[in-house]
């Protein structure tokens, strides 16, 4: 019997930033010329901040993300402030619900942990513009560790009293949420926000495109 959920936040909850990256990647291509794409940008911009955000020492995101920025403006020959550049991935709008939020978190009655990547400041603004209610919230910022370390989710479960066994953790991230959570024990739904092939959420306890589509799967 599932008796409370730890639910990821951005790319489930709220929209990802995934339009904000890019405008970013995309000037940091103008800015070096030649053949490089927003998109060359883009995908080793995230390799080199999962690189930082696993290195041996704990870093925010915001600092992962403007190192790990700098280091790729260096590597493609962007002139500028790394810092500047960035600085849209956290100044810009509080991103919207996305769809079937609403619904699912005015219907669930389960008990709900937030556990997300984001730093404290981040989320918390985030959970205040939209105003969500929920038992509880654990970030990176606080813990020290990203997903899927498993202190995350252990966390995640103190925090609302439960066994592994008790929990269904729910998350748009097959790397993160959803494999991480399995190491530790716990149930999954994999959130497949961008549609992709169902076999690709083979390792998850349930796929769903939206949070509301939960709701068939929770205890009434």
């Amino acid at each position: 019997m599932i008796r409370g959920l730890l639910l990821d936040f951005y790319g489930t909850v709220v929209e990802d930033d995934d339009a904000v990256m890019l405008a970013i990647a995309a000037r940091v291509a103008a800015g070096a010329g030649g053949d490089v794409t927003a998109a060359d940008v883009l995908s080793a911009w995230e390799r080199q901040y999962a690189a930082v955000a696993e290195g041996p020492f704990f870093r925010t995101l915001r600092e992962s993300a403007a190192l790990s920025l700098a280091t790729v403006m260096s590597a493609v020959g962007c002139p500028g402030d790394p810092a500047e550049f960035g600085a849209a991935q956290f100044t810009g709008p509080v991103p919207a619900l996305r769809p079937g939020t609403a619904e699912f978190l005015s219907r669930v009655r389960l008990p709900i942990c937030v556990v997300s990547d984001a730093d404290h400041e981040d989320l918390a603004e985030a959970i205040a513009h939209h105003g969500l209610t929920v038992d509880a919230v654990v970030c990176s910022s606080q813990v020290g560790a990203y997903k899927p370390a498993p202190v995350m989710f252990e966390r995640g479960l103190a925090a609302l009293g439960l066994a592994a066994h008790e929990a269904l953790h729910v998350g748009d991230s097959l790397r993160t949420d959803v494999a991480g959570a399995r190491a530790a024990g716990i149930r999954t739904a994999w959130v497949n926000r961008r549609g992709l092939p169902a076999g690709a959420g083979a390792a998850a306890t349930h796929v769903v495109g939206d949070l509301s589509e939960l709701l068939a799967h929770l205890p009434d």
